[in-house]
């Protein structure tokens, strides 16, 4: 095992759990409570859990703890957003918004994730008693979460729009603390990375992380979004510097053989 990454690891770890609760989730405290006791209880929640398993990738990071945490969120903003609306369609659409996170990433190592994440959430679904509207719902909000790409306008249809919007944001969510508490490293140790390729990369990653900020969709996401994203790149920032540090330090062997650090 890598010491240098070992140590980078413990001290991310450290770095996140020393940041401030984000204010999300102290004024959408009861929306998250509804939407984790939904999560935890609702028999066709339960059900897509045990589905979904094994379409996921623990070991890239994008496993049921992603997944169960992006669920949750998706539906608290919606709760957030939709205080206006209907509250029994709302709550039908906080149902939908955790099969979206539950199911996003099944195909996440896929080329064209997303597109092909929907595909699968509708053969996952195609016995599940839901209707045929609500498997659309899923698919297209599924299909329209990834980042950077250039998606067709949403036109007359205010509960895909609200749907996909909430998905994509506690999804990007996870790119603030997230993502140097556990998603890095166990990228890193899945790619098999050097602590040189590592060093190369890290300011490219940054900066992508970065332009997330400017991204989020819902009125929700773009309140509370950025604070989340600020908090990874001060993580990030202070590990690329660490990284940088221990690099040079002689009591770190070279890092000749790509090394697993998990």
């Amino acid at each position: 095992m890598n010491k240098l990454l070992i140590e980078l690891k413990k001290e991310a770890k450290a770095m996140a759990s020393a940041q401030p609760v984000p204010v999300f989730y102290r004024d959408l405290e009861t929306q998250l409570e509804f939407a984790r006791d939904m999560f935890f209880d609702h028999p066709l929640v339960i059900r897509l859990q045990e589905d979904v398993l094994p379409f996921l990738y623990d070991e890239y990071a994008h496993g049921i703890y992603h997944s169960k945490k992006v669920a949750i969120e998706a539906g608290a903003i919606i709760l957030k957003e939709g205080e206006d609306m209907d509250q029994d369609r709302v709550r039908e659409l906080v149902l939908l918004a955790q099969f979206c996170g539950l199911l996003h990433d099944s195909c996440r190592l896929d080329e064209d994730h997303a597109k092909r994440g929907a595909e699968t959430s509708k053969v996952i679904l195609n016995n599940y008693p839901l209707s045929e509207r609500s498997k659309e719902l899923i698919a297209e909000a599924i299909a329209r979460h990834e980042a950077f790409k250039t998606e067709q306008p949403i036109e007359n249809d205010p509960e895909l729009e609200l749907l996909s919007s909430a998905l994509y944001d506690a999804d990007k969510f996870r790119w603030g603390p997230d993502n140097f508490s556990t998603t890095l490293w166990e990228i890193c140790d899945y790619e098999d990375w050097t602590i040189k390729e590592i060093i190369e990369k890290f300011p490219k990653g940054l900066e992508i992380i970065k332009s997330i900020d400017s991204t989020f969709r819902t009125e929700t996401g773009r309140k509370y979004g950025p604070e989340m994203i600020a908090q990874g790149i001060n993580i990030g920032s202070a590990i690329y510097e660490k990284l940088i540090e221990l690099s040079e330090d002689p009591k770190y062997r070279p890092d000749d053989q790509p090394e697993r650090i998990i």
